[in-house]
C-alpha cells in the first residue's frame, strides 16, 4: 500500500492548491473531449479528489467506479490489496483537469494513451510490487511485452513534458495555482480565446435574437440588410431584411451613416414585430428614421417590407454623430440613443443639442410603442422623467450624452437576479476621453461640459446646477479613441465570466473589461488579451481577430459575441463575428443544453465555413501598464479611472478622414487638428464614388465653397493634385454635387495657371468677396488613371 499512500498524499494536495488565488499565467487544462474542465455539480463519489474541479461528472465517475469494481473481481485478492490504490490513481486520471496533457490527447498526430503519463519515481514504486496490473488498465500488447524491464517499462508510460506526468502534476505550483480561473498574465490582461461564428460580412453593425425560442440571431450590415442565421450557424440566402435602397451610408472607410440598429419586440413570438434604426437623406439633407416592421406572415425568416410604420424621424445637422441603438427595457418601452447631432464640441445652440432638454439630440430616449391603435405612432411612458416638463420633451429619458454606441441591458446574475435592468452604454468621446455610462432615468451624463472625468467645456463645467453624473470608467486616447459598449456577461458556459462587463475600442481594437467590487461599488479594470501559448490550443478555438471592432451581441442563452472587420467600409466583406471563450473553465456537460424550437426555412441555406486559423504564439498581446488609479472628483457614483497604456503592434495606416471625437469616417469634419489654409475637400452625395464632389476650401480659419465663375481643368486639375490625384477628368459647375448651402462662400472668379500648390494661390476676387449663389457652387472628378488613354 505504500504506492497507493504516495499517490493519496499527491492528490489530498490538490485541494489546498485549488484554493490559492494568484493571477499567474497558467498551463492548459483540457479534457479528453477536447474542452476545457468544470466543476461538477455533485461531488463525485469514486473520483472523489475532483469533485472541486476536473473533467468527470457523475456519469463518468460510476462507469469508472465500475472498472474498479471489475478489476477487483479479475485479480487476486492478495494482489489487489497491495495495487487497489494505484488502480484508482490511474483510472481516476480521466477525471484530472490535465487529462488531455495525462493521455496526449492534445497531439491529434499520435494516438490516445490507454494509461495516463507517469512521473519516473512513482512508476518504478508501482513497477516494484503493481506491474501486472497494467495488463487489466492497458490492452497495449507492446506496453505487455516491457513488463520485465523496468527501465524501459517506465520509459514507454513517462510524458515528454515532465511538467505534466502523475502525480507531480499535482504539486506543480505552476499549473495550479490559477487552476479554475480566467488566466491572467504578470500584468493582469485575462487570456481569452475566440470561436468563429460568421465571417463575409460588410460592417456587421448589430446582432440580435428574437426571444421566441428558435436560437436564431439575426446580424444587420450598414447597407441595410439583415441576414438570418440558425443555431447551426448556417445563414439562410434569401435576407430577412432588404432596405438598402433607403439607407444612406457610403463606401468611405469610417462613414457613420447607414443601418445602425435593430431590435426585436419583446413579443415577437406573438406579435411578429421589429424596431429599426437608420439614416436617411434626400438632397443634401439627412435625418435618422425608427421604423416598425412585422415579419412576413408567409414566411417567419423574412419582413414584410410593406408593412414599415415610421414611429419617429428626427433631423441630422451634420453627418457624424449619429447613436444608433434601439433596446426594449424590462419595462417593456422602446429606448433610443442618439447622437448629439454631429461636427465637434456639440456647437448647437447655447450648451449644444446634449444639455438642451427640447432637443432630442444628444438623448436617451423612452416611448411606449405599444397600445397606439389608430392614434399617434408612440405615447409617453408616464413615469418619463420629463413628461411634464413644458421646457423639454417628454421623450427624454436621460440626456448629455456626446454619441453612445453601443448599449445593453444586464441580465442580472443568474443565481440571485443581482444587477438585472443596470443599463450600461459606451460614450464616445471628443479628443480625450472615452466612458462608459451607468444610464440611469433623469440624469445629465455631462457632455459637453465634461468629456470623460473632466471638463471639457470649462464655462459649462462650472455651472453648478448641472448637477451631471460621472462615467463609471473613463480611459484616454492612448488606449484608444472609439469606444464600443458590450455586455455583462451572464451565460451559462463559462462560469467565471459572470459579472464582467467586456467591451472595446473600434480604432485601437483593445478589448476591455470591468468587474464591480459589491462592497464598495467601485469598478476595476482589466484588458483583454488573447491567449498565448497553448492557452487557446481547443479544436475550433482562434487567437486573433480583425481591429476595428464595431458591435457586441448577446445570443438567446446569453453567450457573448463581438463584430470586428479589417476594412471599415460598408461594402467591405470583411467583417467576421466571434464568440468569446473562457478556456481556463466551462460548465459542466448537459447545463448549458438547449433546445430549438422548430421554424419552417423556405430559403436555401448557405452553410458556414469558418477561414480564420490559430497563431501560435509564445508571447501575449501588449496590453497597458496597470499602475495606481487616478483619483476623480468626488461624485455621486464610484469611478474607475484608466491604466496607462503601452504600445500595441503595429497596424494598417487609416486612410485620411479619420477623426477624434465620434465613431470614425472618411468624410472631413471640423474635428481634430486645424486645416492648413488653403487645404480643400471634396463633399459628395451618397452616390458618387471616391474622388469627385463638391469643391470646398479652408480659408481664414473657416470651411467655404467655390463658385464656378472661370472655373476650368487648370483649377480642377490643383484641387485634384492637392488631394493626391494625379489626374483631373473633369471640372464640374452647376452644383452638380450639390450645394454647400450651410457654409459661406469663399472664393470667386478663380483663375489658376495649373501648377499651383492650392486655390489661394491662383487668382481670384479674395476671400469671401463674391458675385454668386449656391447654386454655382464648383466641383471636380479626379482620377489615379489617365482619362485619354
Amino acid at each position: 500500500m505504500a504506492g497507493r499512500r504516495a499517490g493519496a498524499g499527491a492528490l489530498l494536495a490538490l485541494g489546498a492548491l485549488l484554493a490559492w488565488r494568484a493571477l499567474r499565467a497558467a498551463a492548459h487544462p483540457q479534457c479528453l473531449d477536447f474542452r476545457p474542465p468544470f466543476r461538477p455539480p455533485q461531488p463525485l463519489p469514486f473520483c472523489a479528489q475532483y469533485s472541486a474541479f476536473g473533467c468527470c461528472a457523475l456519469e463518468r465517475d460510476a462507469a469508472l467506479a465500475r472498472r474498479f469494481g471489475a478489476l477487483a473481481v479479475r485479480m487476486d485478492a492478495a494482489v489487489w490489496a497491495a495495487c487497489a490504490g494505484y488502480a484508482l490513481d490511474l483510472l481516476c486520471q480521466e477525471c484530472s483537469p490535465y487529462a488531455a496533457h495525462l493521455y496526449d490527447a492534445e497531439d491529434p498526430s499520435t494516438p490516445l494513451r490507454t494509461v495516463p503519463g507517469l512521473c519516473e519515481d512513482y512508476c518504478l514504486d508501482m513497477w516494484q510490487t503493481c506491474r501486472g496490473l497494467i495488463r487489466h488498465l492497458s490492452p497495449d500488447r507492446e506496453l505487455w511485452a516491457l513488463e520485465d524491464n523496468r527501465a524501459k517499462f517506465c520509459r514507454y508510460l513517462s510524458l515528454d513534458d515532465a511538467d505534466y506526468c502523475f502525480p507531480h502534476l499535482l504539486v506543480n505550483e505552476n499549473l495550479n495555482l490559477n487552476l479554475g480561473r480566467v488566466v491572467a498574465d504578470a500584468k493582469g490582461c485575462l487570456q481569452l480565446c475566440l470561436e468563429e461564428v460568421a465571417n463575409g460580412l460588410r460592417n456587421p453593425v448589430a446582432m440580435v435574437h428574437a426571444r421566441d425560442g428558435t436560437h436564431r440571431f439575426f446580424v444587420a450590415e450598414q447597407v441595410g440588410l439583415v441576414w438570418t442565421y440558425l443555431p447551426d450557424r448556417s445563414r439562410l440566402e434569401k435576407p430577412f431584411l432588404n432596405i438598402s435602397q433607403a439607407v444612406l451610408t457610403s463606401p468611405w472607410e469610417g462613414d457613420e451613416r447607414g443601418f445602425l440598429g435593430i431590435v426585436f419586440h419583446p413579443h415577437f413570438r406573438h406579435n411578429g414585430k421589429l424596431y429599426v434604426y437608420y439614416s436617411v437623406g434626400v438632397s443634401f439633407e439627412e435625418w435618422i428614421r425608427i421604423s416598425e416592421f412585422t415579419v412576413s406572415e408567409d414566411d417567419a425568416n423574412t419582413v414584410d417590407h410593406s408593412s414599415e410604420r415610421i414611429i419617429l424621424e428626427i433631423e441630422e445637422p451634420a453627418a457624424n454623430h449619429n447613436g444608433g441603438q434601439l433596446l426594449f427595457g424590462d419595462d417593456g418601452y422602446l429606448y433610443i440613443f442618439t447622437g448629439d447631432g454631429g461636427m465637434a464640441g456639440d456647437p448647437f445652440g447655447m450648451f449644444g443639442n446634449a444639455q438642451n432638454k427640447s432637443a432630442l439630440l444628444g438623448k436617451v430616449l423612452r416611448i411606449d410603442v405599444d397600445h397606439t391603435g389608430r392614434g399617434p405612432p408612440y405615447r409617453i411612458p408616464p413615469d418619463n422623467p420629463f413628461a411634464s416638463d413644458p421646457a423639454a420633451r417628454p421623450e427624454v429619458y436621460a440626456l448629455g450624452v456626446r454619441n453612445m454606441w453601443r448599449c445593453s441591458f444586464d441580465r442580472g446574475d443568474p443565481a440571485t437576479g443581482a444587477g438585472r435592468g443596470r443599463l450600461f452604454c459606451g460614450d464616445v468621446g471628443q479628443n480625450k476621453f472615452e466612458e462608459v455610462d451607468l444610464v440611469e432615468r433623469g440624469r445629465n451624463y455631462g457632455w459637453r461640459a465634461r468629456e470623460g472625468f473632466q471638463c471639457y467645456d470649462r464655462k459649462l463645467c462650472a455651472n453648478a446646477s448641472l448637477d451631471d453624473v460621472l462615467p463609471i470608467f473613463a480611459y484616454p486616447h492612448k488606449m484608444g479613441k472609439s469606444v464600443t459598449g458590450g455586455y455583462v456577461y451572464r451565460g451559462c458556459e463559462y462560469p467565471n465570466l459572470n459579472g464582467l462587463y467586456i467591451f472595446g475600442d473600434f480604432m485601437s481594437g483593445r478589448l476591455m473589461s470591468l468587474r464591480e467590487n459589491p462592497r464598495s461599488g467601485q469598478w476595476h479594470y482589466s484588458e483583454i488579451c488573447m491567449g498565448r501559448g497553448q492557452t487557446c490550443a481547443f479544436p475550433g478555438l482562434i487567437n486573433n481577430y480583425y481591429p476595428y471592432i464595431i458591435s457586441f451581441a448577446e445570443d438567446e442563452a446569453g453567450e457573448l459575441f463581438f463584430m470586428s472587420t479589417g476594412v471599415p467600409s460598408a461594402t467591405a466583406a470583411r467583417g467576421v463575428i466571434y464568440k468569446v471563450i473562457d478556456p481556463s473553465r466551462r460548465a459542466p456537460p448537459g447545463k448549458c443544453q438547449i433546445q430549438p424550437a422548430q421554424v419552417k426555412v423556405k430559403s436555401h441555406l448557405i452553410r458556414f465555413v469558418p477561414k480564420e486559423k490559430f497563431i501560435q504564439t509564445t508571447e501575449g498581446t501588449p496590453r497597458p501598464t496597470v499602475r495606481t488609479t487616478t483619483k476623480a472628483p468626488r461624485r455621486s457614483r464610484p469611478t474607475a479611472a484608466a491604466p496607462a497604456a503601452t504600445p500595441r503592434p503595429a497596424r494598417p495606416t487609416r486612410r485620411p478622414g479619420g477623426r477624434r471625437g465620434g465613431r470614425r469616417r472618411g468624410r472631413p469634419s471640423t474635428a481634430g487638428p486645424t486645416p492648413a489654409n488653403g487645404a480643400v475637400r471634396l463633399v459628395r452625395p451618397a452616390s458618387p464614388g471616391r474622388g469627385q464632389g463638391r469643391v470646398e476650401v479652408f480659408a481664414g480659419g473657416r470651411w467655404g465653397t467655390v463658385c464656378d465663375d472661370g472655373w476650368d481643368a487648370a483649377a480642377a486639375a490643383v484641387v485634384c493634385r492637392q488631394l493626391g490625384f494625379a489626374h483631373a477628368v473633369r471640372a464640374v459647375k452647376r452644383a452638380e454635387f450639390g450645394e454647400g448651402s450651410r457654409l459661406p462662400i469663399l472664393l470667386d472668379d478663380v483663375r489658376c495657371a495649373g501648377d499651383e500648390h492650392s486655390l489661394l494661390e491662383c487668382a481670384h476676387a479674395g476671400v469671401g468677396v463674391h458675385n454668386c449663389g449656391h447654386e454655382e457652387d464648383a466641383g471636380v472628378q479626379c482620377s489615379h488613371q489617365d482619362p485619354d488613354l
